[in-house]
């Protein structure tokens, strides 16, 4: 893989990572799904850790800390039903995306996430900070999240 093969593989999944934000926060669920292999794995059991004693790690209404999702599609439909009434905003920085090969990829992105939640919910707003641990495919031409780990090194709450 020449230099510049290698660069274009990092800003197409520059690219993959900015839609998967863009769908996330705007709640266009098909294109969210999208950004997923159809076998992706999705570890969602590190993103509620909080370091405040007084604070529940899963207060998120229907939140599972617990869970590994198979498929972009079943995640999605969890993150659409989770969401409901939630305005989010999240913002990925600082990508070190290692390039494996002419298909593969793995990345650590540093994360902020704002959640603010309806006026019936625990809590009215989350900001968390953490990292996104992924590997990515190249399929029929295009970039694709394989794997997703997500860690929290914070979660506020008001």
């Amino acid at each position: 893989m020449t230099d510049l093969e290698r660069l274009v593989a990092i800003e197409d999944i520059k690219q993959l990572k900015a839609r998967y934000f863009r769908a996330l926060d705007t709640k266009d669920w098909a294109l969210y799904a999208g950004v997923f292999t159809d076998d992706a794995e999705i570890d969602v059991r590190g993103s509620t850790d909080s370091t405040s004693a007084d604070e529940e790690s899963s207060a998120i209404d229907g939140f599972n800390d617990n869970a590994v999702f198979i498929g972009g599609r079943a995640f999605a439909d969890y993150v659409s039903e989770i969401t409901v009434g939630t305005t989010t905003a999240h913002h990925g920085h600082m990508p070190e995306i290692d390039v494996l090969g002419p298909t593969t990829a793995r990345g650590i992105w540093a994360m902020e996430d704002r959640l603010w939640q309806p006026e019936t919910a625990p809590f009215r707003l989350m900001h968390g900070w953490g990292h996104y641990h992924e590997t990515y495919e190249k399929r029929d031409g295009k970039w694709l999240i394989r794997t997703m780990r997500i860690t929290k090194l914070r979660n506020d709450l008001s």
